[in-house]
């Protein structure tokens, strides 16, 4: 696991959720370059696929915005290092 601390950014997901996906993002970073984002993204979407279902999707990178509409409890955005996470389950 990374030294670093994670920062949530703004969330409306149940804390063992949060945990969870600030530990994959911890995994994944341990895996990938941090320069490879969409690496990064793609295991963090496949580990949530896998435990909370399909539909997951997942934005990684340094400078980006979005506009999105997520489900209910789905929703997280947080940094890690360098990276920010954002997290959630589409409507």
């Amino acid at each position: 696991m990374l030294e670093g601390k994670a920062i949530i950014e703004d969330t409306d997901m149940p804390a063992k959720m949060q945990i969870q996906a600030m530990a994959y993002a911890s995994e994944a970073l341990d895996l990938y370059d941090v320069v490879d984002c969409k690496s990064i993204a793609a295991h963090i979407k496949k580990e949530f696929d896998a435990r909370y279902g399909c539909g997951w999707q997942c934005v990684v990178g340094s400078s980006f915005g979005c506009f999105f509409t997520h489900s209910k409890g789905t929703f997280i955005y947080f940094t890690l290092e360098t990276l920010n996470f954002l997290i959630f389950k589409g409507a």
